[in-house]
Order: structure tokens, then sequence, then C-alpha cells
């Protein structure tokens, strides 16, 4: 697809893992360390993704469902650059917004109004894009005066709702949401959905991970369910979900 905002080519990914048992893992490393005879063979590589190819079209909702470790959250982040590659390739066109932990990249010793210039700035996003949607992010988290506290002070769903409030209102291409579609109080999570339904129809493109099979039959229009490090359904809501369930009928692998 020549227009696809994100494209997904033979992909696949690898991490280093120690292959000593995790209770273990600490003493072994001071042992090898003491004697001197570190080495990398005391690690091995390990598949999360293999061979992976998909392309997402812009203002597609995409749902992406599987099992827990199973790599959903790791193409998030292929996407949003946090990882890379270790085989083939992951072409992203327009700017991406990752909502992938509420509340990171918060300074808690920073007021909440500071804090908005701060995760804009990791966004990478200005001071000037800041300043033009800055009410509107105000009014949205509805913090209202609390806006001036300092971030320690805020609970977590206090951050979830700035951290939110500044993602959707800066301007972006592809927004990535990762088992956050549904934080926070009743109230706040309507007019969350509300808007990312808005940006979507104003033809801004959304990736969901979620475990929520009603999410994805509610919003998205295409489902992508990943498992044994490949996509094994790519298609309709309904018959993804079908998929989905099937793999909790078999032994996890």
């Amino acid at each position: 697809m020549s227009n696809a905002v994100i494209e997904f080519s033979n992909l696949t990914k690898k991490f280093k893992s120690w292959e000593a048992k995790p209770d273990r893992q600490l003493k072994s490393l001071l042992i090898s360390l003491l004697k001197f005879n570190f080495s990398k063979s005391k690690f091995q590589n390990v598949s999360v993704l293999e061979d992976v190819s998909l392309t997402i079209a812009p203002g597609e909702f995409i749902g992406i469902m599987g099992r827990n470790g199973i790599g959903k959250s790791t193409i998030l982040k292929l996407i949003s650059g946090i990882y890379h590659p270790s085989a083939g390739q992951v072409k992203v066109k327009g700017k991406i917004i990752p909502l992938l932990e509420l509340g990171a990249g918060f300074d808690p010793e920073l007021t909440g109004y500071e804090n908005i210039f701060l995760n804009s700035a990791i966004l990478g996003f200005s001071r000037q894009d800041v300043a033009r949607s800055i009410d509107q992010i105000i009014e949205f988290s509805g913090l209202g005066d609390k806006i001036h506290l300092l971030a320690r002070n805020y609970s977590s769903g206090m951050l979830v709702r700035l951290g939110f409030s500044i993602a959707v209102h800066m301007e972006f291409d592809v927004l990535l949401l990762d088992e956050v579609l549904g934080v926070g109080d009743a109230g706040f999570v309507e007019k969350s959905i509300k808007k990312i339904q808005d940006l979507n129809s104003q033809g801004k493109t959304v990736i969901l991970v979620t475990h929520i099979p009603e999410q994805v039959l509610s919003y998205c229009r295409r489902c992508i369910v990943i498992h044994d490090r490949k996509v094994v359904f790519n298609g309709s809501p309904e018959e993804g979900i079908r998929h989905y369930h099937d793999l909790f009928k078999g032994p996890s692998k």
C-alpha cells in the first residue's frame, strides 16, 4: 500500500534473555564477575515477533489482540521508535503519539501546568505548539485549579487525565493506545472514548492494544490477532474476536 501510514515488512524482533532461572540471575552474574569469566554465551536471543508483514492505512481504527506476552506492546514500541527491528523493516509516515503508559514523563516536582510543557516536549512539540492548545488541555483534564499543584500530589487518576488530555490535543497522524482505553473514572472514560472517535472521524489513525473484545467490536474496523510470534488473523473485528477466544482453548505456548 503506497499510502500506508505504517508498514511492517518481514519484521522480526528479538531480545536478549539471560539463560539462568530468574531467581538465580543476579547470583549467577555476581559469581561469574568474581571469577572473571563473564561470558556473552550466558545470554540467548528470544524472538517475540517473526517475519511479520502488515500495513495500516490513514484513518483506520485497528484493534490488536493476543495473549499476554505475545508481542502486542512490542508492535506499538516498534511503531513509535522505542524499539528497532532485529530484521526486516518498519516504515512510519507522519507524527506518532504513543499513549503506552499514561502518566509517564511527568516530573513530580513540577506543577501540572509545567508538566504540560515537559510532557509535550518529550512527545516532540514546541512551547508554541502547546500554547495554542493549553486552555483546551486543562479544560479537558477537568483538573481546574489543581493544575497548579505539584504533580507529586496528584492521584494516579489525575495523572492519567492530564497525560491523555495532552496527547489528544496535539497535532498527530497516528495515535497508539496500549490498554489505556477505559482508564480513569467513568465520566472521563466516556469523554475520552468520544474524543478518540472524533479524532478518528477526522482522519486520524488509531491503533488499540486491548484484551477487551467489546472495545474491538465497538470501535475498531479491523482486528489483528498475534500468536506464536506471528499475525494469525487480520480482518473483521467479529472474526478476530473468535480467533482470540480460540487461543484460550488450547495450551499456552
